[in-house]
């Protein structure tokens, strides 16, 4: 079998080695982004497990608020007064809660497009 010259051999060798840097490359990028993935849904986890502990913390506080006062109150006025008192704390939880949500949204947002775009959260 001939060999071949030896400008061709390089060509070759060259275009072997460009392959396996470019293969190397393209799985360092599908490592990076499938460990920031795992990273993402793992804060996720944590993220919603907080919340919805903050959440249940901040009713029970509301709801036991809520007894205080109706136990407290004497009159159809105090009763009046009461609820219109306590609905305004639940209106400014649920406004908070929004406000957060959204914020963490945001968030997420920015960090989903980093992790496509190449550039790591660090």
């Amino acid at each position: 079998m001939p060999e071949l010259p030896e400008p061709a051999a390089t060509v070759v060798e060259q275009s072997a080695i460009d392959a396996s840097a470019r293969l190397t490359k393209a799985s360092q990028r599908a490592l990076d982004l499938m460990m920031g993935a795992q990273k993402v849904m793992l804060e996720e986890v944590v993220f919603a497990s907080n919340e919805l502990l903050d959440r249940a913390k901040t009713e029970t506080h509301l709801f036991s608020e809520f007894i205080s006062k109706m136990a407290g109150s004497h009159s159809v006025k105090d009763l009046n007064t009461m609820c219109r008192e306590c609905g305004q704390h639940q209106i400014d939880f649920i406004r908070r809660d929004s406000d957060r949500i959204f914020k963490h949204g945001e968030r997420m947002i920015e960090v989903t497009s980093k992790l496509f775009s190449g550039r790591p959260d660090s």
